[in-house]
């Protein structure tokens, strides 16, 4: 029963990554804003989803918008640093990453919080969603954005998505299947993985960790297979001895009946429980194969189970049939390039590799990785404003793993990074919606792209070029002019030369050694000093343009000062400055 009915400028419904920087952004803009979330804590897959070490836009130039903020913030809370897995340059205790949300959050009078709630009914005139019923309140918006996990909205208000697989005949994508098979059956989208956080109890034996209904070892057996126990477990170090689990490889993914997730609330809540006892069983099957010290850390997230993530990491979700479509051709180097071409009406950018998840199944992809700084990163794209917006329906946006975008695709930009790109973009054209008048479909892209690049706290990429970061002078300069001038955009996404940002040097250490060239993009470094590392070998790795045009020409066995951040993990140095000799 409907007890009371709010009524705001926007409504975004889901806290997770996409929307919660969607209302920050909505309310920034001075929009009154209603946030409605599921979990008492907002960020979704970089929080509450336990994924605290992200993927994708690493590189300095790409750390923009809400994204590069929350990247600062955390560098200035994290206690050691972010320097601690091997699988991403940012690796952090959820709970900070949960108390920055909540605190960008609570300092906006104009946004008001609503948590504990779930979408129950979509309220709709005519061709227009119009509001959106909960438990005992509803909430009617001028623009409503559906930020949920699995694209609860779109079933709601009866707008058409996709969910699985599509073939090649649909869109010519060249890693799409050309028939439907036993893994399009089995796995109708990606699987997804429920996180939970380990710890090293150091001298003390941990509690046992108990094994739930169907522990099967056999599953577990060899995930750590040519990596060894050590690089295993820092594969998702997190400072203060945790350990997120979040292993591909014979680990805790769990796709059995997927489908499931979108079939009821029952079946729905059937797999979330059997996700969690499968990372469960592998937590038991780590702490009875590595030692009775690693167990489950305690009281990190609020709720019973406090290891474990308040829900699943989902890949993919309902996935909207959009104006536009984000397409495997969409996020693939152009010829001869390390960028994939542009939209006009971009709003996002991206840069992962295309990542798909089936327990059991290599997946071959067309590849869009390139090696960068000294390590691979993956080639950039951009999202366009059309894909949030549906084909036939009026004021509503999508901002999560639910935009349009095939189920190929989706590997890509699923990632956090993006999605927190995609929502912020969602914010913003909402509330610029509402100051115009008009509809989502009606705004012009260049109003939104515009008020996103200028944007006084948290201004956004839209164009990616490696070699330029927000605070040059001419960044909001080539930024526009790509966007009008499309077919100039460089295939080496370089600006030209006399555009060269060579940034702010951070907070980093001196070191002295020899530098080795090992292959195109393959660097070592021996240190002579401090004579704490003296003898050691680390890889040479940067996330800063004019760092890897050095390491790029820079004469092999010869001596250099480099100066930057050691991760015990990777076993790399992250290179912030260098000069010869």
């Amino acid at each position: 029963m409907v007890n009371q009915t709010y009524t705001a400028d926007v409504l975004v419904v889901g806290g997770g990554t996409g929307g919660t920087a969607a209302a920050i952004q909505a309310a920034r803009r001075g929009a009154k804003t209603i946030l409605v979330s599921e979990f008492p804590w907002l960020g979704g897959m970089l929080t509450s989803a336990g994924v605290s070490a992200p993927d994708g836009n690493e590189l300095e130039a790409f750390q923009t918008g809400l994204w590069g903020a929350f990247l600062q913030e955390l560098q200035q809370r994290q206690p050691g640093g972010l320097d601690n897995s091997w699988v991403s340059f940012f690796s952090y205790d959820p709970r900070i990453g949960a108390e920055i949300f909540a605190d960008w959050v609570q300092e906006l009078p104009n946004l008001h919080w609503i948590s504990g709630q779930v979408p129950m009914e979509v309220y709709r005139q005519g061709d227009s969603i119009t509001g959106v019923c909960f438990a005992d309140f509803a909430v009617t918006a001028k623009v409503i954005l559906d930020a949920t996990e699995l694209g609860d909205l779109l079933p709601l208000a009866d707008i058409p998505y996709h969910w699985g697989w599509e073939l090649q005949s649909k869109w010519g994508e060249p890693s799409a299947p050309v028939t439907f098979n036993s893994l399009t059956q089995k796995y109708p989208v990606q699987a997804p993985t429920y996180i939970v956080i380990m710890q090293d109890f150091g001298e003390s034996i941990a509690p046992e960790i108990l094994a739930a209904p169907n522990y099967k070892p056999s599953q577990f057996t060899g995930a750590w297979d040519g990596y060894g126990a050590e690089t295993f477990l820092n594969y998702g170090r997190l400072p203060g001895g945790l350990f997120m689990m979040n292993w591909p490889i014979c680990g805790n993914d769990y796709g059995e009946g997927v489908g499931r997730l979108i079939e009821s609330d029952v079946s729905r809540g059937e797999f979330i429980q059997e996700s969690r006892w499968h990372s469960q069983n592998f937590a038991h099957f780590i702490q009875k194969q590595l030692g009775s010290h690693y167990g489950l850390a305690k009281k990190v997230f609020p709720h019973t189970h406090t290891a474990f993530a308040l829900h699943p990491y989902y890949r993919e979700s309902r996935r909207l049939v959009g104006l536009t479509t984000v397409r495997e051709q969409d996020i693939l180097p152009i010829a001869k390039g390390r960028v994939a071409s542009i939209f006009k009406d971009a709003i996002a950018v991206g840069n992962y590799a295309n990542d798909h998840h089936y327990p059991g199944v290599q997946f071959p992809l067309q590849p869009k990785s390139i090696r960068w700084g000294g390590r691979w990163t993956g080639t950039p794209f951009t999202i366009p404003y059309s894909c949030l917006i549906p084909a036939t329906t009026d004021g509503f946006l999508v901002c999560e793993k639910n935009i349009s975008v095939s189920h190929i695709a989706n590997g890509a930009t699923r990632l956090q990074p993006v999605v927190m790109g995609i929502g912020q973009a969602a914010g913003m054209a909402a509330a610029i919606c509402v100051e115009l008048n008009c509809q989502p479909r009606d705004l012009p892209v260049r109003t939104l792209q515009t008020a996103l690049l200028e944007d006084n706290r948290s201004k956004v990429l839209i164009i990616p070029l490696f070699n330029l970061t927000p605070n040059h002078s001419d960044w909001q300069h080539w930024q526009l002019y790509y966007l009008d001038n499309p077919q100039a955009y460089p295939v080496s996404g370089d600006c030209p030369e006399s555009a060269f940002d060579k940034g702010l040097i951070q907070e980093s250490n001196c070191f002295k050694g020899i530098f080795y060239r090992r292959e195109q993009q393959e660097y070592k470094f021996t240190v002579t000093a401090p004579a704490a590392y003296q003898g050691q070998s680390w890889q040479l790795v940067t996330l800063r343009s004019h760092i890897d045009k050095q390491l790029r020409a820079y004469p092999h066995e010869q001596l250099v000062t480099l100066w930057g951040r050691h991760n015990h993990s990777g076993n790399w140095l992250l290179v912030e400055h260098l000069n010869r000799g």
